[in-house]
């Protein structure tokens, strides 16, 4: 499951690819234009990104000139559009687009293109802690053995009695998920996973269609429909004036 941002100024265009990707199990956030879209890539850094081209305010082409300009193009952008010229297309990919789509999409070319932007995000190597080191620094010798004891050692009234005898007096918990079996089919699994998900928000927001929307980064349209689909019934959930 990954986290797709798609930026379309078209309603019917988020709607169905929210739909499309949610039912391969995406979470899907969306933007209808370029502000919404920077607001999206700083809070939930996407790991794939469907970014419409013609746009009111910002065209999808300068926006991704500026996010490569400020080394915020760390994900996987997959440019689309009805209208755009051979030259568009060139210069979206030479900016760092991984993909183009025309407009209408294909169902087997957006499920392929979103594939292959998320094995490209997989691939992207993660950043690696430095070395608490300085050798320049009076002292680093021993600050760093300093923090190797600390981790390397582990106080005697913690031992593993102590450990054994906490764990025996912690309450059990019982969590939803372990009534959730992994010999279903996966379809069956996932809905499954998404009915007991939606279940806890709804409870969690007090029914609230608004909050819940918010959380989980749907479309109050689209909630509705996929707990429509899920047999939830968001009624009961539902406070007077929602």
């Amino acid at each position: 499951m990954a986290n797709i941002l798609v930026v379309d100024d078209e309603m019917g265009i988020r709607e169905l690819l929210s739909e499309i990707l949610g039912d391969e199990g995406h979470v899907v956030q969306l933007a209808e234009n370029a502000q919404q879209a920077r607001e999206a890539r700083s809070e939930a850094r996407p790991d794939l990104v469907l970014l419409d081209i013609w746009m009111p305010d910002t065209d999808g082409v300068t926006l991704l000139k500026e996010w490569h300009r400020d080394g915020m193009l760390t994900m996987p952008v997959i440019m689309m559009s009805g209208h755009a010229t051979i030259d568009t297309a060139v210069e979206a990919t030479r900016i760092g687009a991984l993909n183009f789509l025309e407009k209408p999409i294909a169902l087997q070319k957006l499920l392929k293109a979103v594939q292959q932007g998320l094995t490209r995000s997989n691939e992207i190597p993660k950043p690696i802690m430095p070395a608490l080191r300085a050798a320049s620094a009076p002292g680093a010798e021993l600050v760093n053995q300093a923090s190797a004891n600390a981790f390397s050692s582990t106080p005697s009234s913690y031992d593993a009695r102590h450990f054994a005898n906490a764990a025996a007096a912690m309450p059990a918990v019982q969590s939803p998920f372990m009534n959730l079996s992994f010999d279903l089919p996966l379809r069956e699994a996932r809905d499954a996973f998404e009915r007991i998900y939606f279940e806890y928000h709804l409870n969690r927001e007090g029914g609230s269609m608004t909050r819940v929307a918010e959380k989980t980064g749907l479309e109050r349209t689209h909630l509705y429909r996929k707990l429509k689909q899920l047999g939830v019934e968001s009624v009961k959930y539902t406070k007077r004036g929602e």
